[in-house]
């Protein structure tokens, strides 16, 4: 016969349960009233709608109506991708190498590659103004895409270095017993391995780059509007609803994004 369970257990699982609960509610609960105000028939942002409508989408999609946002998401966009090229091709090679170090060095040299995470944005957003202009350099389009690369690398690093730690050494050994270069067994044994975690940092950069604040603040010069510094202006300007239809077809595009990802993993999974 199964025993009782104690007071004490209900008690433990009333907490956890609880208190997860309503941190899901915290942080789904703003989602779903922003998204509820997308659709709103009214002239402003207003929680319950006034109605249903799809005319906030409509204007947010035609081009003599929302030129400026439409610049705005060109350069979010821009800057997303560069950055995204960025971390792989700097901060996936450094993982793996930082991981094939010997235990004592890599713990000596993880820390700094982790440290722009670390360090608030927006210390390290007017440290980078500072720096750049006593290099004689001014805010541009690059600086951000730097700036982005920087900041956002270390979570390509350690989403790849989540897989590169468990790689067994096996298998390059192996590769090397067969007579295949180093360079050729990165890519045709490592790097295909490291899949899921190039992927998984991708995703979580591209995301960060897209939403970032404080360093595009610094480092952009005036021609360089993004899409959340422009959301920002359209707020204090008129509660424009056009922003609701932004965050609507946002979180659209990460649950579009999460469900490709989940497709394209899964397989490697269950392998």
């Amino acid at each position: 016969m199964l025993e009782a369970h104690r007071p004490s257990d209900w008690a433990y699982r009333l907490f956890v349960y609880g208190v997860g609960g309503l941190a899901i509610l915290f942080m789904v609960a703003p989602v779903a009233v922003g998204l509820a105000m997308s659709f709103t028939s009214g002239q402003t942002l207003k929680f319950p709608p006034d109605g249903f409508s799809l005319r906030w989408y409509r204007a947010l999609l035609d081009p003599e109506q929302s030129a400026p946002i439409h610049t705005a998401i060109s350069h979010s966009l821009q800057i997303a991708v560069l950055a995204v090229v960025g971390t792989v091709l700097l901060a996936a090679p450094a993982a793996y190498g930082v991981t094939r170090l010997k235990p004592a060095a890599s713990a000596a040299v993880e820390p700094l590659m982790l440290a722009p995470l670390v360090l608030p944005s927006l210390v390290y957003g007017l440290a980078a103004l500072i720096a750049s202009g006593r290099a004689g350099l001014s805010p541009s389009f690059g600086l951000v895409v730097l700036g982005h690369i920087v900041v956002f690398g270390p979570l390509m690093y350690r989403a790849c270095a989540a897989i590169t730690q468990r790689l067994d050494p096996s298998l390059e050994e192996a590769s090397a017993l067969l007579g295949v270069g180093q360079f050729r067994t990165f890519l045709r044994v490592t790097l295909p391995l490291m899949l899921p975690g190039i992927f998984a940092g991708m995703f979580l950069v591209f995301m960060q780059s897209l939403d970032n604040v404080s360093v595009t603040l610094f480092l952009a010069d005036p021609r360089t509007t993004v899409l959340p510094l422009r959301m920002f202006q359209m707020i204090e300007e008129s509660l424009d609803v056009r922003v609701a239809a932004i965050s609507g077809l946002l979180i659209g595009t990460v649950f579009l994004c999460l469900l490709v990802s989940w497709r394209v993993l899964e397989p490697r999974r269950q392998h």
